[in-house]
């Protein structure tokens, strides 16, 4: 299937999509929108509960870790409204206690970010106990490292000396990794 390909959701195509990086979340909805989804965005947990009370979705996508609060409060709103609803909670500090957590809160599935929309649509449309298809093209642990780094930095407000710290690392390593190119 093509990224392109318009998918046969049913009649209820409504998907919520809920995270407070404003870029991702333009594009993740852009990307939903090309294969059939109509979707509605919200970028905090507030927001997320007042669209998922309103209009609960067939479908969501919420981040683990939103600025005022935890995603789980959503999927939680959404499960209440909608108990058949598919979920995906993502989140960029994968660990298997957030993905236990995510599941008993009524989620679908879990991935960890960076996560393309191909990955997004498999987990969403994964059938039972199936467990969806692995990635066609899987990021290489370089880039994985590189994404996870520049995240970090973005939350230190780009300040070096406590990114370093945070990732326990020499400071001149972590300057050397920021001057070069992304990995592919």
């Amino acid at each position: 299937m093509s990224d392109n390909e318009l998918l046969d959701l049913g009649d209820d195509r409504s998907l919520l999509l809920v995270d407070d990086d404003e870029p991702f979340l333009r594009r993740l909805s852009r990307a939903m929108e090309k294969r059939g989804f109509d979707t509605e965005t919200a970028e905090t947990v507030a927001d997320g509960k007042a669209m998922a009370s309103a209009r609960p979705p067939a479908y969501a996508v919420v981040d683990l870790r939103l600025e005022d609060g935890n995603g789980l409060d959503v999927v939680e709103t959404i499960r209440e409204k909608r108990p058949d609803a598919r979920i995906v909670v993502l989140t960029g500090y994968g660990a298997i206690a957030t993905a236990v957590a995510a599941v008993k809160a009524g989620a679908t599935d879990y991935l960890s970010k960076p996560a393309d929309a191909q990955d997004i649509v498999n987990a969403l449309l994964a059938n039972g106990d199936d467990l969806p298809p692995p990635p066609e093209n899987p990021m290489s642990a370089d880039r994985v490292r590189w994404e996870h780094i520049q995240r970090v930095y973005e939350l230190c407000d780009r300040n070096v000396s406590e990114t370093a710290r945070r990732l326990n690392m020499h400071r001149r390593t972590l300057q050397r990794i920021l001057a070069k190119r992304s990995p592919k």
